[in-house]
């Protein structure tokens, strides 16, 4: 599925770096960029002793590229503007395929335990008990590449309850997962399809009151945000931003006290390759028939 401009010689699925040396990329300056689940504002902080660390690795002014889209990501590294950075489960594939990214790592606990839940939240105090009462109602999904977002909750809606969007419910598009979960607590959406990662850490932060939400449904367990590299990147430096990820200290760090509030803790970085650990999302898509033609 990759984009033309790219060529997988090892059959990883994945675009190969660039035989040509004069092809490479160093800039003297990196662009990371975190998925923007919630306000990407309220991660700046959050990245910057990491980016630091990164800084030191690789030689590299490293700086923090605020993105408000998952569309706007994707563009930024195919366009060259992000070298660096952590796409969402349900961007992967795409950002696999047309940006030319090469996801290597993504959070895990101690244990190497990883992964999110999507699950469908409904008012707390509201008349929806079961996914069967979604018929009829309005049901908010976040954007179009989300894995848990829109893609996973669509297939499972339509496999396993036969409710069909604009047929059954009324579908809406939050935009992100943090305003899925305002606008149920604020019954702006009667229902919601979430990542439980992000949702716990927004309730752990008082962004919203758990008391609010009610969840009616929880799926299996999927990969949490890919990180990795642009393809095309000078070797030695893919190297070392590789290096800077899996030799990050994340004790006492901001990463930490933000990410090991997920459930399991985030505390590490560790590896992954795409062809295995994105197989179940790349399923779901092929069951709801996604392409990953790049425009």
């Amino acid at each position: 599925a990759l984009d033309s401009r790219y060529t997988d010689a090892n059959g990883d699925l994945v675009a190969d770096a660039p035989t040509d040396p004069k092809q490479w990329i160093d800039p003297a300056t990196l662009i990371f960029a975190y998925t923007p689940v919630e306000d990407p504002e309220v991660y700046r902080k959050v990245w910057d002793d990491f980016l630091a660390h990164l800084s030191k690795v690789t030689g590299k002014k490293v700086v923090f590229f605020p993105v408000q889209s998952y569309a706007a990501q994707i563009e930024a590294m195919r366009a060259g503007r992000l070298h660096v950075a952590g796409f969402n489960t349900g961007s992967n594939p795409l950002a696999v395929n047309c940006a030319g990214f090469v996801p290597f790592s993504m959070m895990s606990s101690k244990n190497n335990e990883f992964g999110y839940e999507m699950e469908i939240i409904v008012q707390a105090d509201g008349p929806i008990q079961k996914i069967a009462d979604l018929k009829g109602r309005t049901v908010a999904f976040t954007d179009p590449n989300s894995n848990s977002g829109f893609k996973a909750p669509s297939a499972l809606l339509r496999a396993e309850y036969g409710l069909v969007a604009e047929r059954d419910f009324k579908a809406a598009f939050s935009g992100k997962h943090d305003n899925s979960v305002i606008g149920v607590a604020n019954k702006d959406y009667e229902a919601a399809a979430i990542a439980n990662s992000v949702m716990n850490r927004m309730v752990i932060r008082k962004v919203v009151d758990g008391s609010k939400l009610r969840s009616i449904y929880k799926s299996q367990t999927f990969p949490t945000t890919g990180y990795g590299h642009v393809y095309n990147m000078k070797p030695e430096l893919a190297a070392k931003v590789r290096e800077a990820f899996f030799t990050f200290n994340w004790e006492g760090t901001a990463l930490l006290k933000e990410f090991e509030k997920s459930s399991p803790p985030q505390e590490k970085f560790m590896p992954i390759t795409y062809q295995g650990h994105w197989k179940v999302v790349r399923d779901i898509d092929a069951a709801m028939n996604v392409s990953y033609s790049c425009k």
